[in-house]
C-alpha cells in the first residue's frame, strides 16, 4: 500500500477491484479547504474513464506492471501466441487486448505486452507497420482532380484507403491506431 501522494501519471492502480491506468493526476489546494489529488483514470479492461478525488493521506495499491517486447508467432483460437525474445518462453494473449489494430498483425512482428502478476493487461502493435498491397483496382487516368483515394487490400487481409498512384505489389506504411495510409515504402 502506498499513500496517494506517491502516485504519478502512468501508474497502474487497483481501484475498486479493477485495474486502472492513471492518465492525469493533479494536486489541488482550494482556498481554505483541505488539499486533495484530482485523478483521471482509464479502466484497463473496459477503457472507461473514471474520475476520483483522493485525500492526501488515503492509501492506494500501486500495481507492479512489467512491459516487454514479444514476437508474434501464431493464432490459437481466441488467443495469440507470443514469444519472449530473450527467454524464448511462449504466452497466450487474448485477442481483444489488441483491439482493432489486430487486423494489421502478421507473423514474426514484434508487439508490446504489459503483464500484472502473470496476467496480460495491455497489448499493442507498433505505431506503424509496413505491409504489401495484395489487391487494388487500377487507377483511371485523369481521375486526380482532388486527393482521391481508392480501396486496397493488404497482405493481412485488412482493407485500407490509399492514393490512386498505389498499385498491386507496392509496400505501404499504415498507422495501426487509425488504419490510415501514411506513405509508400521503397
Amino acid at each position: 500500500m502506498a499513500k496517494a501522494s506517491e502516485v504519478k501519471s502512468g501508474n497502474v492502480l487497483r481501484f475498486n477491484g479493477e485495474l486502472v491506468s492513471v492518465e492525469e493526476y493533479i494536486h489541488r489546494t482550494p482556498g481554505n479547504l483541505r488539499a486533495f489529488y484530482q485523478s483521471r483514470m482509464r479502466n484497463v479492461k473496459t477503457g472507461k474513464i473514471v474520475e476520483y478525488r483522493f485525500r492526501t493521506d488515503e492509501e492506494v495499491t500501486i500495481c507492479r506492471v512489467e512491459t516487454n517486447d514479444y514476437q508474434y508467432l501464431y493464432e490459437d483460437g481466441d488467443y495469440l501466441v507470443v514469444m519472449d525474445n530473450n527467454t524464448f518462453e511462449q504466452y497466450n494473449i487474448p485477442k481483444l487486448l489488441f483491439g482493432s489494430a489486430i487486423k494489421f498483425l502478421k507473423e514474426g512482428m514484434n508487439v508490446t505486452v504489459a503483464f500484472e502478476s502473470d496476467e496480460p493487461i495491455v497489448a499493442q502493435l507498433p505505431n506503424s507497420v509496413e505491409l504489401e498491397i495484395t489487391y487494388t483496382e487500377p487507377a483511371v487516368k485523369g481521375d486526380t482532380s482532388t486527393s482521391a483515394q481508392k480501396y486496397a487490400t493488404v497482405e493481412t487481409g485488412a482493407e485500407i484507403r490509399v492514393p490512386l498512384f498505389i498499385n498491386q505489389g507496392d509496400k505501404v506504411k499504415v498507422d495501426t491506431k487509425t488504419g490510415d495510409y501514411m506513405e509508400r515504402v521503397k
